[in-house]
């Protein structure tokens, strides 16, 4: 089975706008880029999540931050320890480095440099 390509990145950025707002306008981005309401976890073609939003912790509306799945998620904690090397984890205070020194051994290798 050919499995798909994935293009991941971590982007840091500054907003006057609230959580919410941000949310509301990546989803707008996401329609615009092709992204349909398929199954969930399903390969689409565009995911934007926040990751952290200012260092707090919020949970309404839909929206939870820290994202929850990003202590797993090889292919955001690497992304995200080249741009932010002091990064910890808003709820836990786990620095980005403990973190990726958590990832189970077939984490730290299944991420593959892709050239066309």
């Amino acid at each position: 089975m050919k499995l798909p390509k994935y293009l991941n990145i971590v982007l840091k950025c500054y907003t006057p706008l609230n959580a919410i707002i941000l949310l509301k306008k990546l989803k707008k981005i996401e329609r615009k880029l092709g992204r349909k309401n398929e199954i969930r976890n399903y390969p689409r073609k565009c995911d934007i999540d926040i990751i952290d939003f200012k260092g707090i912790c919020y949970n309404k509306e839909g929206l939870i931050i820290p994202h929850q799945r990003l202590t797993n998620r090889n292919f955001v904690l690497f992304p995200l320890f080249e741009i932010e090397k002091t990064w910890k984890h808003p709820k836990t205070n786990i620095s980005i480095e403990k973190l990726l020194a958590n990832l189970d051994a077939k984490s730290m290798i299944s991420i593959k440099i892709f050239k066309k």
